[in-house]
C-alpha cells in the first residue's frame, strides 16, 4: 500500500519525535521512582527508630511466650528462652522432639530464624515439632561472659527437656552463624542435653580457606590483631558496638553495599518495598556486646583459632573438645558464602580426625551439605534454602539421629513423576545421606603447614600488640571514656546515622511523604522496552563491575601483604614460631583415655556378636545387605518407621542404639556377625520369610535392588535356609577376603 505525501510526512515526524517521547516517559518515571525511593528510606528510618524503642525488639513472624528470662538467673544474661506459638492451622505432635533455634548475636538483633513462614521455625512447626527460640536483648547484662551465656543456654535446654518428657528424642538445636560455634561448645561440655545439632553458616575453623577467595580471614592479622577490639570496647565504656560487626559484613561486598541493594529497590520500586523493609528491620537492629564477650570471641576464635584445636578452656579448667559431642552434627554451608566458606565450616573435621574410622571410634555422626551459590545471609533468610535444606532436615531429623557413626553428605533430589515410591517422601525433595571420607573435605581446599605458620604468627603478633596496648594505652583510653561519649559514638556510627538522617526526625524529609502519596495515584512507569531504561541498566552494570574490580584488586593486595608479612622467617622466629617446621600445627591432641575406652568398647561388642533376638538379626542383616550403597535414603527410613509403628513403635532412642550397635558389630567382624544371624532368629519358616520380605521392602523403597544388593540378600537367604548355610558362609568369607585384598592394594 502506497502512502500519500501528507501521510509519509506525518509518519516521518512521528519517528523524529519518538526519542523525545521516550525521554519524557523515562524522566517522568525516574522522578517518580526517586521520590518513592526516598519515601521507602524514610519509612526505613522510622521503622528503625520504632524497632529500637521496643524493650525486646525482634523480627519473628510468630508470637512467643517467654519461658525463662535470663536476666533472672543466678548469673544474669540478656538471653531468654521463648516458646513459639504455632499458627492455628498447624498441628503439633508432642511426641516429636522439640526444636530449639538459637539466633546469632553478631551485631544484629534476634529473629532471623523465623521472620517468615518459609524459615527454620516455619518448617520445624510444619513438620509437627514443638519449637522454642533463644533470643537476646540489645544490651548485655553487666559483666556477662560467653561462659555465662553457655550456662544459661544449658538451663534453657534442661527446661525444654523437662517440658517434653514424652518426646521421642532430645531437642534438635539449630545454631545460626555465630550461634553455631556457641552451640557446639555447649554440646561438647553438656552432650547429654542435645539431640541432633544443626549449624548453619557457622565458622569453626577460622584460619581455613582458599587463596584468592576468602579474604576475611586475613583481616585480624592485617589490623594488628585484637588490640583494636579492646580499644573500641574501652572507648565504648566497656561495651562493644555491634554495628562494627555489621560493618565488617558490609565491607565484604562493596558492590552490593554501595550500589546494588539500593539500585534493586529503586529499579523495582513498585514491587520491592515490602521485602526491602522487612529485611532492613533486621539488618538495622544493631545490638551490643560486653568487652569481655567480644574479646573472647576475637582472641580465642577469630584470631586464635583455638576451638577446633582443643585449646579453649572453661573457667574451671575443663578443655572444650568437640569430639565429646555425642549427637549427630549437621553442617549447612555454601560455596557462595564469603563470610563462612565451606573450608571454615568443615575444616574442624580435619583438625580433629585423621580418618572416618576415627570419627566412628568416637561414635560421632557428621552430615554436611554444600550449597553451590547462596550467600551467607541466604543460608538463613532464603525461602529456597528454607524449603529445601531446612525443610528436609526438619522432616528427616529422626533419620539423621539414627545414622550409624561416620561422615556423610546430604544430597537432595527433586521429586518428579519418575521418582520411585513418592508416597514415602514429604515435600518436593528426597534426601539421601551418602558416605564420604576426609578426602572429600580436603578436596574443597585447606591450608598447608606454611599457611598455618602464617596464621599462627599473626595470632602471636596479636597477643604482643594486645599486651602492649593494655600496658601503655588502655589506662588512658579508659580514663577518657564515659557513658555520654560512648552513647554519642554509637549514634554517630555511619550505619546508624544513615537510618536516623533519612527519617521523619529530619525536617528535610517532611515533604517526601506527601509527594509519594500523590505520585502513587499518578504513577506512570516507563515501558520495559524504553531505550533509556536499557541505558540505566547498562550504567548500573558498569558501576557494579567497577566496584567488583576494586574489591578483587584490594582483596588480592591484602592477601599478598598478609602472606608476605606473616610468612617472613624473620618475623616468625622473632615471635617464637619455628619457620622450618613441617607439620601442621592445628591438630588437636589425642587422649590416651579414649584409646583405653575404645578397646574396652570393642571387647564388649565382640562379646555381643551372638547376642540378640529377631529384631537384632533383622537390623544386622538389613545393614549388611545395604552396606555397598554407602547411602541411606529417606524413603527407606520412612518404610522402617512405619514397620516400627506397626510392631509396637520401638522408642527412637532404643532403635538408634540398636542400629549403631549392629553397624559396629558388622564393622568389627563381618563374618562372625553373619554367622550368628541364624541362631538369633526363630527357626519357624514363616518368621524367616517375613524377615526377608521386610529387608527387601525397606531396601527397595528407593528403587530396584542393584546386583550387589541382590547378591548380599541371597547370602542372607542362604544363611536363614539351613541347607544353604555352609555355602553362604563360604561366600561371605570369599567376599571378606576380596575386600581386604582391595584395601591392601
Amino acid at each position: 500500500m502506497r502512502l500519500s505525501e501528507p501521510d509519509r510526512f506525518q509518519d516521518g515526524n512521528l519517528a523524529l519525535l519518538e526519542p523525545f517521547r521516550s525521554a519524557a516517559e523515562y524522566w517522568t518515571d525516574a522522578f517518580q521512582r526517586t521520590v518513592l525511593f526516598l519515601d521507602v528510606l524514610r519509612q526505613r528510618g522510622n521503622q528503625y527508630k520504632e524497632h529500637l524503642a521496643k524493650t525486646a525488639p525482634h523480627v519473628l513472624d510468630y508470637p512467643v511466650e517467654v519461658v525463662i528470662d535470663g536476666r533472672e538467673l543466678a548469673r544474669p544474661v540478656n538471653y531468654a528462652l521463648a516458646r513459639v506459638v504455632p499458627p492455628p492451622e498447624v498441628t503439633i505432635d508432642l511426641r516429636r522432639r522439640p526444636f530449639v533455634i538459637v539466633d546469632p548475636r553478631a551485631g544484629h538483633g534476634p529473629g532471623i530464624g523465623g521472620f517468615k513462614a518459609d524459615s527454620e521455625i516455619g518448617f520445624a512447626l510444619a513438620a509437627g515439632h514443638p519449637c522454642y527460640f533463644v533470643g537476646f536483648l540489645p544490651q548485655p547484662m553487666p559483666g556477662q561472659t560467653i561462659e555465662d551465656i553457655a550456662r544459661a543456654e544449658a538451663i534453657f535446654l534442661e527446661k525444654v527437656i523437662a517440658l517434653h518428657p514424652q518426646a521421642d528424642g532430645k531437642p534438635c538445636v539449630i545454631g545460626n552463624c555465630q550461634a553455631g560455634w556457641a552451640v557446639m561448645m555447649l554440646a561438647a561440655i553438656r552432650p547429654e542435653l542435645f539431640g541432633p545439632v544443626i549449624i548453619a553458616g557457622s565458622p569453626l575453623s577460622y584460619w581455613a580457606g582458599v587463596r584468592g577467595k576468602n579474604p576475611m580471614r586475613y583481616s585480624g592479622g592485617l589490623l594488628g590483631g585484637s588490640w583494636l577490639t579492646a580499644f573500641a570496647s574501652d572507648i565504648g565504656n566497656g561495651t562493644f558496638d555491634g554495628a562494627w560487626l555489621v560493618q565488617n559484613f558490609e565491607n565484604q561486598n562493596p558492590a552490593n553495599t554501595l550500589w546494588t541493594k539500593q539500585y534493586n529497590l529503586y529499579s523495582k520500586i513498585d514491587t520491592e518495598a515490602e521485602r526491602y523493609l522487612g529485611f532492613e528491620r533486621w539488618w538495622g537492629g544493631h545490638v551490643d556486646l560486653n568487652a569481655e564477650e567480644i574479646q573472647f570471641i576475637v582472641d580465642e576464635l577469630f584470631v586464635g583459632n583455638k576451638l577446633a584445636a582443643g585449646q579453649v578452656q572453661t573457667s574451671d579448667g575443663r578443655q572444650i573438645d568437640l569430639r565429646n559431642i555425642q549427637s549427630p552434627i549437621v553442617v549447612l554451608c555454601s560455596k557462595g558464602d564469603n563470610i563462612t566458606p565451606p573450608q571454615q565450616a568443615l575444616g574442624w573435621i580435619l583438625d580433629l580426625y585423621d580418618s572416618v574410622e576415627e570419627i566412628r571410634s568416637y561414635g560421632q555422626t557428621i552430615v554436611y551439605t554444600v550449597h553451590e551459590t547462596i550467600g551467607h545471609l541466604g543460608i538463613f533468610v532464603s525461602s529456597g534454602v528454607a524449603r529445601k535444606e531446612h525443610g528436609e532436615f526438619s522432616s528427616n531429623i529422626d533419620l539423621i539421629d539414627t545414622l550409624p557413626p561416620g561422615l556423610y553428605e546430604a544430597i537432595f533430589e527433586e521429586v518428579t513423576e519418575q521418582t520411585p515410591n513418592r508416597d514415602l517422601e514429604i515435600g518436593n525433595w528426597v534426601m539421601r545421606c551418602e558416605a564420604r571420607t576426609l578426602d572429600d573435605i580436603w578436596a574443597m581446599g585447606a591450608n598447608d603447614a606454611e599457611d598455618d605458620r602464617r596464621f599462627a604468627t599473626a595470632a602471636r603478633v596479636s597477643e604482643i600488640n594486645l599486651a602492649c596496648y593494655r600496658a601503655f594505652v588502655q589506662p588512658t583510653a579508659r580514663a577518657l571514656a564515659n557513658p555520654t561519649l560512648a552513647e554519642w559514638m554509637r549514634r554517630l556510627h555511619p550505619l546508624r546515622l544513615q537510618y536516623a538522617l533519612l527519617s521523619d526526625s529530619n525536617p528535610a524529609m517532611a515533604p517526601i511523604k506527601a509527594m509519594a502519596e500523590q505520585i502513587k495515584d499518578q504513577r506512570r512507569p516507563a515501558a520495559a522496552d524504553n531505550p533509556f531504561v536499557a541505558m540505566q541498566q547498562q550504567f548500573s552494570a558498569q558501576i557494579v563491575a567497577a566496584l567488583e574490580t576494586w574489591r578483587q584488586s584490594s582483596e588480592a593486595a591484602a592477601e599478598r601483604i598478609f602472606l608476605n608479612l606473616f610468612g617472613s622467617p624473620a618475623l616468625q622466629a622473632a615471635v617464637g614460631i619455628d619457620p622450618t617446621g613441617t607439620q601442621a600445627m592445628r591438630k588437636s591432641a589425642r587422649s590416651p583415655l579414649h584409646r583405653q575406652l575404645l578397646e574396652k568398647r570393642l571387647s564388649e561388642l565382640r562379646a555381643r556378636i551372638p547376642i540378640g533376638g529377631a529384631r537384632e538379626a533383622v537390623v544386622r542383616a538389613l545393614l549388611y545387605v545395604g552396606m555397598p550403597r554407602n547411602a541411606i535414603d529417606e524413603r527407606g527410613f520412612e518404610t522402617a518407621r512405619r514397620v516400627r509403628e506397626a510392631h509396637g513403635d520401638v522408642p527412637l532412642a532404643e532403635f538408634k542404639a540398636l542400629i549403631r550397635e549392629q553397624f559396629s558389630i558388622l564393622l568389627l567382624d563381618e563374618e562372625a556377625a553373619l554367622a550368628a544371624i541364624p541362631e538369633m532368629l526363630p527357626r519357624a519358616p514363616e518368621i524367616r520369610d517375613a524377615a526377608l520380605r521386610l529387608i527387601r521392602q525397606i531396601l527397595s523403597a528407593s528403587g530396584d535392588l542393584s546386583a550387589e544388593d541382590s547378591a548380599r540378600l541371597e547370602t542372607i537367604t542362604h544363611l536363614l535356609n539351613p541347607d544353604g548355610r555352609e555355602r553362604a558362609k563360604a561366600r561371605s568369607a570369599q567376599r571378606t577376603k576380596a575386600r581386604d585384598w582391595a584395601k591392601a592394594s
